[in-house]
């Protein structure tokens, strides 16, 4: 007879606004992530702004019915340490670049959403997706022109570089399209080296002054660069100066 002593149909209007809320608002952070096609999308933030909010009335409702501990308090701070795990899950190592350290905080920002819904604070979470979602917006194009401006210094803690295998004798012409490719996504060349590839190719390397990029644009401007009939190959790689 638990769950009869658990109905409690007074406070469910409660429970359903606090679970609207953190849906609407953890759709709205997780469109931005999906519209970008990161790891953790629209889905994958709404359920953890519902389960953040779920967790917290459960314990709100639990506490008021008996008291004692745990507290609504200590289940916050389980939401917090459990989001970390999942954050984490979502964090690449490849080749010298971390991805997905921008994507695993958006999460903790969809479960603080979740637990200002969840204990009734819906205003803190409005307020607090508008920030995530200011974050991930407005600030992208500050980063991006740190990010693409020149350094001063030779050494550089990553350095990403194009190489592109084409026939000899169209050399200039994909040298031309590289130049194009890399203006197109505004990712000025540091320096461009050309070495010969075997009898008829030659390998063409342009460093880029970006010491960060986005690995979507890039993989996009190889995968344009591939599909020329005088390109043998292309591809990109980051590297870790010591």
């Amino acid at each position: 007879m638990t769950a009869l002593e658990h109905l409690d149909l007074a406070s469910l209007p409660n429970t359903l606004l606090a679970l609207t809320t953190a849906f609407v608002l953890g759709a709205l952070i997780g469109f931005e992530r999906q519209y970008r096609q990161r790891t953790a999308g629209l889905r994958t933030n709404v359920l953890v702004a519902v389960g953040a909010a779920l967790f917290v009335d459960i314990a709100m409702r639990y506490h008021a019915l008996h008291g004692g501990t745990p507290s609504p308090l200590h289940v916050v701070a389980y939401v917090v340490s459990g989001v970390g795990f999942l954050g984490a899950g979502v964090i690449m190592r490849e080749e010298g670049n971390i991805r997905g350290i921008n994507t695993a905080a958006t999460l903790w920002g969809s479960a603080a959403v979740g637990v200002a819904a969840g204990v009734g604070m819906l205003i803190e979470a409005v307020l607090g997706s508008l920030f995530v979602l200011s974050a991930n917006t407005l600030l992208r194009p500050i980063v991006n022109a740190i990010n693409r401006k020149p350094l001063d210094v030779e050494s550089v803690e990553v350095t990403n570089t194009v190489f592109v295998i084409a026939d000899k004798t169209r050399q200039k012409e994909v040298l031309a399209r590289l130049e194009m490719e890399l203006e197109r996504y505004r990712y000025p060349i540091r320096e461009l080296e050309v070495h010969a590839f075997g009898e008829d190719d030659v390998e063409i390397e342009a460093t880029l002054t970006a010491t960060s990029v986005e690995a979507d644009e890039l993989d996009t401007l190889v995968r344009r660069l591939s599909a020329l009939p005088e390109v043998r190959q292309a591809f990109w790689s980051p590297s870790t100066a010591e």
